[in-house]
């Protein structure tokens, strides 16, 4: 088997890797990554040397690089994407390209080489924001912010290559992920680190939003059943149930780090912000499939990470993370002191 991982080396791409070869050790991967800022080859520099693993660097919106990358491959799994919401409401252009139009390149070469499947790698947040009861695959997708939408997109193009093409293709759509080597913009290695250095916690709102925090082995776990067993033409939800509130997962990390609970700050929230994410993941719970990790072990093991690499996030959180977070959080820390100062 040799399959090709677009983005893998970022946060879940790497991991995906690096559990794929310790669990089928005749496969061999092909990593295709722009490197771009969360794109970190340290994720998986005790692979360099290993002949089962090959890295490309390169972007999937370029043909050329995807037909080199793509030869000989058996499957496609596409993490390679714009992920940050933050971001995405500054600079929604940059996440169109990639999330819509790279995965057309890529199912263009897939269906050309005649790959035998495709997996397209979504969001939960596709669905939007719920209050009731988790999302089923045929829910409607309602995504209310750039990074999502350009998500919704692009699975929706990857989808529409099986009912026009024919072409084997599967849809993930996966709950928050957390764990180790995930880039510091993302909320809980962002707390976690600048907990570490006794840095304010930028919590948005009330912090009363909910996530389902996934240990990112879960996920990946996950990802190799639906490759092995998956049906072809369907989407899967990939969700463990981990549901807890913001200000609840910010405590937490701090007890684990036996620092103050002073240092959450309540910050201007995010411009469409949804409150809940929750999906039902009956459908690859029947493949054989559930989670390790509950959210409390998810959490504790995530934020012990990153106080025992040290080396790793620190120098990520100079140079442009300085400057990105000093635009996205500045401003709304000086309101939050202003306000508790009157």
């Amino acid at each position: 088997m040799r399959i090709l991982v677009t983005g893998g080396a970022g946060f879940i791409g790497s991991h995906f890797i690096r559990c794929y070869l310790a669990e089928h050790p005749d496969a061999e991967v092909v990593n295709l990554d722009k490197l771009t800022y969360a794109g970190n080859l340290e994720n998986l520099r005790d692979f360099e040397d290993d002949a089962r693993y090959h890295f490309m660097k390169g972007d999937i919106c370029d043909y050329g690089v995807v037909e080199e990358a793509i030869h000989g491959v058996d499957v496609v799994v596409n993490f390679a994407a714009e992920t940050h919401v933050d971001r995405s409401i500054g600079d929604p252009e940059g996440f169109l390209k990639t999330d819509v139009f790279g995965v057309h390149v890529l199912l263009e070469s897939a269906r050309a080489h005649d790959v035998r499947l495709f997996v397209q790698i979504s969001t939960d947040e596709v669905y939007g924001p719920t209050m009731d009861d988790p999302f089923a695959e045929d829910a409607p997708l309602t995504p209310r912010n750039p990074y999502s939408a350009s998500k919704a997109g692009g699975e929706m193009l990857a989808r529409s290559y099986f009912t026009t093409y024919g072409y084997p293709v599967i849809v993930t759509r996966a709950a928050n992920n957390i764990g180790p080597n995930q880039y510091p913009e993302k909320v809980v290695p962002l707390f976690a680190t600048n907990a570490i250095e006794d840095k304010p916690l930028p919590l948005y709102g009330s912090g009363d939003q909910e996530r389902d925090y996934m240990y990112v082995t879960d996920h990946c776990a996950a990802l190799d059943l639906i490759i092995e067993k998956g049906v072809p033409g369907e989407t899967y939800n990939i969700g463990a149930g981990n549901h807890m509130k913001n200000v609840e997962m910010a405590k937490l990390v701090l007890r684990e780090l036996g620092k103050s609970v002073d240092l959450i700050t309540h910050v201007r929230d995010r411009e469409g912000h949804d409150f809940r994410y929750a999906v039902d993941s009956t459908k690859l719970m029947e493949l054989g499939w559930e989670p390790e990790y509950d959210a409390e072990t998810a959490i504790r093991r995530t934020v012990r990470w990153y106080a025992e690499h040290p080396e790793w996030w620190k120098p990520l959180k100079s140079g442009e993370f300085r400057e990105y977070y000093e635009k996205q959080y500045s401003k709304r820390l000086e309101e939050a002191g202003d306000q508790q100062g009157s």
